[in-house]
């Protein structure tokens, strides 16, 4: 993952550093904190274009795509055993993005294949200053404490981080 422009910045002003000599160490530590901000809320903090493979449900059923919240859904393709993606005809799936910003297909035609090759956007935010600023808090004050503790390993974030994301957090059932 890349540091997204204006995280590299934050992250050393907090920290206070202005050598450029740990720029690498803190970038790395960026995007860990990304990404447990990713796992902790459920939600993909910064816009991107995805392309993940989900199981084909033959049916009625609809899947849901892994990544929220879902801007667009461009693509769908088969995949075969040797993962070698076949467009899907229009008319032969369907697709939606539900008031939550998840993203759905299903298919509207008989397919024989085992599993989707989506592409989609998904993400909350256009950039890093566009975050809310409760994430973007939570995630430089994770990369604050992990820059303090490098020698020790967590798998929760601190209360202070866990409090910031709290209200963003989005639970699914199984």
């Amino acid at each position: 993952m890349s540091v997204p422009d204006g995280a590299l910045a934050d992250a050393k002003a907090l920290l206070r550093v202005d050598a450029a000599d740990e720029d690498a160490l803190i970038e790395t530590l960026i995007g860990a904190a990304i990404g447990v901000c990713e796992r902790f809320t459920g939600l993909a903090l910064l816009a991107a274009d995805r392309s993940d493979a989900i199981p084909a449900v033959p049916g009625p059923g609809w899947q849901r795509l892994p990544a929220t919240p879902v801007t667009a859904i461009g693509s769908v393709a088969t995949l075969d055993i040797g993962a070698v993606a076949t467009p899907l005809a229009v008319d032969a799936y369907a697709i939606d993005i539900d008031a939550a910003g998840d993203g759905w297909v299903r298919f509207s035609a008989p397919v024989s294949a085992s599993r989707l090759l989506v592409g989609y956007r998904a993400g909350l935010a256009a950039d890093w200053p566009s975050l809310p600023e409760a994430l973007r808090q939570g995630v430089l004050r994770l990369v604050a404490h992990l820059y303090a503790h490098r020698d020790v390993m967590t798998d929760t974030p601190p209360a202070v981080v866990a409090a910031l994301w709290r209200p963003w957090r989005r639970m699914r059932l199984a």
